[in-house]
């Protein structure tokens, strides 16, 4: 039998299907009503420790959605964490405004809080922090830089739903945060995402945007120019029970990274994720990194892997180096962001697999596979 090991496989159960059907037999299967919609928005919202919970159509429609609900607008700038999916990147384009990439840590690959400040402009307005494969970013010195410059501060959590930062959630320690629940996230509904924010005005204004900002007296004279982000009644029975589930599979996340750093530990060739004092990783996925001076190939390796059926994923490619925006003049010389940690991370990282439903000897086969291929070097 041919072995087929996947990158990752959502942890779903009789709870969602029982949720669904409620919702279906109800007739409550759009964005506009239902009762699992709220309850999903109060219990994501409770779950991250925030006063609020907006849920949208994806963690895309999030990102966007906050930075139009803050009033980002046309040319002004936004910081941006350089390694990080362009989805992060494109909410703020999506505004007409401008991205500007800050590298990133060489052991946490977040944002570099340090380079932070020589980067801010007179048209600088925000700071986009990304919790990258659940490992939260150090926040303290942003948050500082944040206060002082009175500008605002937004968290993409899309990989790290439970992270800790010192003890408190990702999601709750700006002004906010933006979660997805893709299909191979922590908790999944199939497509989807969540704004979190302990701002009633902020909460307010993305309520109204998501749903194409309908008038509140005559509904078809809107308030503003909204969009259809709306996450439908039987995304969020399903959410609503995979909630349920989250401690559960946040504590298998962080077996499996046991397990491979247990079994990956020894091999000089790599470079393994890490837990900094301050953190609660969540290990969305385990991301590793040939070192470049032990002259491994990184996609030598990951077509080897394949071969043996172990399914791999390539780190990000950062903004600077995106060939279609680099066309496009969208900020005024991208050449000028310079990112070598990410430029580096994504020619040398990739992740392997980490579902929540991967079983031990799994666990030990794509290590196993991955020593024999880093030793025929």
């Amino acid at each position: 039998m041919k072995i087929k090991i996947p990158i990752s496989t959502p942890f779903l159960d009789y709870e969602e299907n029982e949720s669904l059907m409620s919702a279906i037999t109800r007739g409550e299967i759009s964005g506009t009503h239902g009762s699992y919609l709220q309850q999903f928005e109060r219990d994501f919202s409770s779950f991250s420790d925030c006063s609020y919970g907006v849920a949208v159509s994806s963690g895309t429609a999030a990102l966007h959605l906050a930075v139009a609900s803050l009033g980002i607008r046309d040319n002004e700038e936004v910081l941006v964490s350089s390694f990080t999916n362009m989805a992060t990147f494109f909410a703020v384009l999506y505004e007409r405004a401008n991205p500007i990439p800050v590298d990133v840590e060489p052991d946490t690959w977040n944002i570099d809080p340090t380079l932070i400040e020589d980067m801010i402009t007179e048209k600088t307005k925000a700071i986009i922090v990304v919790h990258v494969y659940g490992h939260p970013v150090n926040m303290d010195p942003i948050v500082k830089i944040c206060k002082e410059k009175s500008l605002y501060l937004i968290e993409d959590c899309a990989e790290a739903h439970g992270a800790l930062y010192k003890g408190k959630k990702v999601g709750s320690l700006g002004d906010v945060g933006c979660f997805s629940f893709y299909a191979n996230k922590i908790i999944t509904t199939g497509e989807g995402g969540m704004i979190t924010t302990n701002d009633k005005e902020i909460a307010d204004k993305a309520q109204s945007l998501k749903s194409l900002a309908f008038g509140k007296e005559n509904k078809f004279m809107h308030t503003d120019i909204g969009f259809n982000y709306r996450m439908t009644n039987l995304q969020a029975a399903i959410g609503v029970a995979q909630l349920r589930k989250i401690d559960k599979i946040i504590e298998k996340k962080r077996m499996i990274a046991r397990k491979y750093q247990e079994n990956l530990v020894d091999v000089d060739s790599l470079q393994l994720p890490v837990e900094k004092p301050y953190a609660r990783n969540v290990y969305w996925m385990y991301h590793v990194v040939c070192k470049e001076e032990s002259g491994i190939e990184r996609n030598k390796v990951m077509r080897k892997l394949k071969e043996y059926g172990i399914e791999t994923r390539e780190s990000f490619i950062p903004y600077n180096m995106q060939e279609k925006l680099s066309d496009k003049n969208h900020i005024d010389n991208l050449g000028r962001y310079h990112c070598p940690i990410s430029n580096y991370l994504a020619k040398n990282g990739f992740y392997i697999p980490s579902s929540p439903l991967i079983k031990n000897e799994e666990l030990d086969y794509v290590s196993n596979k991955m020593k024999m291929i880093l030793m025929e070097k």
